[in-house]
């Protein structure tokens, strides 16, 4: 993992199941899949920095027009105090 995204901070009881550099349009993200307390969800993190010109519902936006967004999911969004903004996604209960 890059130096850029290797502070990003995990909940103690989270347990990550993939995760992968990638890009969004212009903007260099994180995407894991992770499973916490019985959740299985998504997530796209950005650093604060790339993302301190862009809104809220602009960036949600970005990443519900991604093909990783499956249809009817909902969204939360976290801009966290250690540098990294946090859009999360695709949430299933454990079966």
């Amino acid at each position: 993992m890059s130096n850029k995204f290797s502070s990003v901070p995990k909940e103690r009881d989270t347990k990550i199941l993939f995760q992968l550099e990638a890009k969004l349009g212009e903007l260099d993200v994180l995407y894991q899949k992770w499973f916490y307390d019985g959740i299985y969800a998504e997530s796209l993190i950005f650093t604060n920095e790339d993302v301190e010109n862009i809104d809220e519902e602009t960036l949600i936006k970005e990443v519900v027009s991604s093909p990783l967004f499956e249809e009817n999911s909902s969204t939360t969004f976290k801009k966290s105090d250690f540098g990294f903004t946090f859009v999360n996604f695709n949430f299933k209960m454990e079966d």
